[in-house]
């Protein structure tokens, strides 16, 4: 995306002047030679002109799709990722909040990312809400639905909207409910076009985070444990 200038003209073609694009795109790391050494998975915001505004980069990578865990043991032995490539992807320092032009904090949460309960949010700069672009092919027919339940249960969580854009899987808008606003089915060609709903105040589950789950487990055993001694003191 960085160097292709080409593209970056047709894009300065059609974006007005308060328009912002949002688009996937591979960003090559080179060595002192100028060779390519690995890559990152990002998600680059353009503006007019096809001015960079911004770049995020992907903090959690797939083993084996992005990249081959214990390559200099595995690949001896004739093991390889799945998906063709020699480079891997290096990932990212984690979720990040992005100030956009005319939009505020915007909140990058690239493909998979989003099923990482907990981890999807830039605490020190809680955004307005979370762009989710995603190529859902790689999961099969079924995939593309439990993604989508995935962002859902994260809008909830965290008490975000969230902005899905997919070829292959489901394109919607998701209210802070988790409820689809409007959405595409996958493979469909098309356009959601909504006001994007407000984000709520840090809810429990965004200011504590996975350790709601140890709560609840010591609470609802707590609950189990007296109501069996209040049982037994009636034997």
């Amino acid at each position: 995306m960085q160097e292709e200038p080409a593209a970056r003209a047709r894009l300065a073609s059609i974006l007005g002047p308060n328009d912002i694009l949002l688009g996937g795109g591979e960003a090559p790391i080179r060595d002192s030679k100028g060779e390519e050494i690995a890559a990152r998975n990002s998600i680059f915001a353009i503006g007019a002109g096809g001015r960079l505004i911004a770049r995020y980069d992907k903090a959690h990578l797939v083993p084996y799709g992005e990249y081959l865990p214990m390559r200099p043991l595995l690949e001896p032995i004739g093991i390889s990722r799945l998906v063709p490539g020699v480079l891997d992807f290096i990932p990212g320092p984690g979720p990040r909040s992005i100030d956009l032009p005319g939009f505020g904090a915007v909140g990058m949460q690239l493909c998979y990312e989003m099923v990482f309960s907990g981890r999807v949010v830039d605490e020190a700069h809680r955004p307005a809400f979370i762009f989710n672009p995603s190529n859902d092919a790689w999961f099969g027919p079924s995939g593309p639905v439990q993604h989508l339940a995935q962002a859902r249960l994260r809008a909830i969580e965290e008490g975000i909207p969230i902005a899905r854009a997919t070829p292959t899987g489901v394109s919607a808008l998701i209210d802070t409910d988790g409820r689809l606003l409007k959405s595409l089915p996958a493979h469909a060609m098309g356009m959601v076009e909504l006001p994007m709903p407000p984000a709520l105040p840090p809810t429990i589950f965004a200011r504590i985070g996975n350790w709601a789950v140890l709560l609840i487990a010591l609470l609802l055993g707590g609950l189990a444990f007296g109501a069996r001694r209040y049982k037994e003191s009636f034997i």
